[in-house]
């Protein structure tokens, strides 16, 4: 039989250890240098163990203190899906249905922001092109759960009401309902997921510990002439959510809709 990997047998040594209740709940454990040395293995198999008992929902890494064993608990789910916005497309209404949804957020918008190089060519601009960026941090049951940094062309705002997208008169209603304002039909959200780790400011923002899991979403959203209105870098900590896409599957035409109409003799 083939053995594990030693990742996965230390996780699994640990376990047992946190399941006998050798480290009470809310104790901070020991260093990773002392579980490498106890264990003989390297630090990075420490990390990678940890990590994975970190998704388990056993332990939790917090910024800058060292990890600590947790009550475990479910991963609170959120649904991405093509069918789930509704009419005014604002944020919380985004995965109404999903449990542990985002039920408040902060955000904080500025304006004539030079577009970086990687942003300016997701938005199919120049190099330095003025933007308004928006940084947002969401909250379920008053715990941060999700980040978000948007990036919209002040050419396409600018002089307009909605210019900013937490005031005015559709503050918080969403892309999709301010660009409907100013006569801009949006068809196509892209999204490309990537697993990451966070950094310091991304860790101290949602209570996690550096280098901890997180997906790291790109989303870009289109207008139907294929001009790209906002992109935003999405950070969802692993160990708080877990991400389900949904997505809906066209209905086959009835049949009797496909036949052709019987023809009908023209009257002389």
């Amino acid at each position: 039989m083939p053995r594990p990997a030693p990742y996965l047998a230390l996780a699994e040594a640990l376990r047992a250890r946190l399941l006998a209740g050798e480290w009470a709940i809310g104790e901070r454990l020991p260093s990773r240098a002392r579980f490498a040395e106890e264990y003989g293995v390297g630090r990075n198999v420490v990390r990678r163990a940890m990590d994975r008992l970190i998704v388990d929902g056993l332990l939790e890494g917090r910024a800058g203190s060292g990890t600590y064993v947790l009550v475990p608990r479910e991963r609170l789910r959120l649904v991405r899906s093509r069918y789930r916005e509704r009419g005014d497309g604002s944020p919380l209404d985004v995965g109404m249905r999903e449990r542990g949804r985002a039920d408040a957020w902060d955000a904080h918008s500025q304006v004539r922001v030079p577009a970086p190089e990687t942003i300016a060519e997701r938005l199919a601009v120049t190099p330095g092109e003025l933007c308004v960026t928006t940084h947002y941090e969401f909250l379920a049951e008053g715990r941060p759960v999700q980040l978000s940094a948007s990036w919209e062309p002040m050419a396409v705002t600018r002089g307009t009401p909605v210019m900013l997208p937490e005031k005015g008169p559709l503050a918080g209603k969403g892309v999709v309902e301010r660009m409907r304002s100013l006569g801009i039909v949006v068809d196509t959200v892209v999204e490309v997921p990537r697993p990451g780790r966070a950094n310091h400011t991304q860790a101290n923002l949602l209570g996690i510990g550096v280098g901890d899991l997180v997906l790291l979403i790109e989303r870009t959203i289109y207008a139907t002439d294929g001009r790209p209105v906002e992109t935003a870098d999405i950070v969802i900590p692993d160990v708080r959510r877990e991400v389900v896409y949904e997505f809906g599957i066209d209905r086959p035409v009835a049949a009797e809709s496909r036949q052709p109409r019987p023809h009908r003799p023209r009257e002389t």
